[in-house]
């Protein structure tokens, strides 16, 4: 159903065009009148006095009223059209990759509220594609440079392991490096499938009610190698709590945000897991002591590619926390961020029960 400001929209542009048309027909009876006038006064015209009878004078005007309706239409007729040839040509421009492309019109019709907001919302378009177009491109430039990384290093440890000569410590030591940077190629492929995935589903499936604190602590187990090489405390201490929700995909959510609140927080800091109720809905929060968001950059850390702290840039792919949004959107939640005070919080709210 059409909201109320689409039919305002639909109205406005109705009555736009109508003008328009009126304009012309207006325009175009007073130059008949006016010619037909001139011709009467020369003699050319003398209806009823035997040199023209009624038939012959209503084709003149028929001939008059095309050929001055004609002459008016492509006259005039550009002025409006000038507009729509000027957005045609901007979206020519935007398809053919010029993300720069900006949508300006000049005049009275500046002035009008539907041109303006059509003016409006192309230049914002245009500029979340430059955005990501920019985004995108450093992401694969990164996204290369960082997958070439580990291979180069599983390439050049394997090398040292064939020549032999090794003692048993270096050999579990390169084995150990080549596992690390293997499970590493491994996360970051992952991410980009379960990306790509979830960005293709419009319609929540294998939905399931099941215990959601549990969930939550097989998360902070599975990451436990990376929290206690940092040394960091985890609170964890929450009552059960049950939703119906997907399973696997709350389950990248988890991961993902524990992993966001290892990643920023210092050695020997902290981090805490909360769960709270309130009527059909259900919040759960990961808090972490450590770095700020500014809050400028809040909200664009759910775009895809986009890294608020660049000297953590080769712990991630920037897309995490796009995962996050967009799963937290299929079960028809939301996510709050709130930071300061050397604590950041990402609270994720879902319905306890799906409609």
């Amino acid at each position: 159903m059409r909201s109320n400001e689409e039919h305002r929209q639909q109205l406005s542009l109705t009555l736009l065009f109508t003008g328009l048309v009126f304009l012309f027909l207006l325009l175009t009876t007073l130059v008949i009148v006016v010619v037909v006038l001139i011709l009467m006064r020369k003699g050319v015209l003398q209806l009823g006095r035997g040199n023209l009878n009624t038939t012959g004078f209503v084709l003149i005007l028929l001939l008059i009223s095309v050929v001055a309706g004609t002459a008016i239409t492509f006259g005039i007729g550009r002025f409006p059209l000038r507009p729509v040839n000027d957005i045609i040509n901007a979206l020519n421009r935007l398809a053919a990759g010029d993300f720069r492309t900006r949508l300006s019109f000049s005049g009275p019709l500046a002035k009008y509220p539907v041109a303006k907001e059509l003016s409006d919302s192309f230049n914002k378009m245009a500029a979340e594609l430059e955005s990501t177009e920019m985004l995108r491109s450093d992401f694969i430039n990164n996204f290369s440079h960082e997958f070439k990384t580990p291979i180069v290093s599983i390439a050049g440890f394997s090398k040292l392991l064939k020549k032999g000569r090794l003692s048993a410590e270096e050999e579990l030591e390169y084995l150990d490096i080549i596992e690390d940077e293997s499970l590493r190629l491994s996360a970051m492929a992952t991410n980009v499938l379960n990306l790509t995935k979830v960005e293709n589903q419009t319609i929540l499936t294998g939905v399931s009610r099941y215990n959601l604190s549990e969930q939550l602590r097989n998360c902070v187990l599975l990451l436990e190698n990376k929290w206690s090489k940092k040394n960091l405390e985890l609170n964890v201490d929450f009552e059960e709590h049950q939703i119906c929700a997907n399973e696997e995909l709350l389950k990248q959510v988890w991961v993902n945000l524990l992993d966001n609140a290892i990643k920023f927080t210092p050695d020997d800091g902290l981090i805490e897991v909360a769960i709270g109720e309130d009527g059909n809905s259900i919040a759960v929060s990961v808090i972490n002591s450590g770095s700020e968001i500014p809050e400028e950059n809040r909200e664009r850390i759910f775009q895809k590619f986009y890294q608020a702290d660049e000297s953590h840039a080769t712990e991630g792919n920037g897309i995490g926390l796009a995962i996050v949004q967009k799963v937290v959107q299929l079960h028809q939640g939301k996510v709050e961020v709130e930071s300061g005070k050397g604590r950041t919080s990402f609270t994720v709210i879902l319905p306890k029960d799906l409609a």
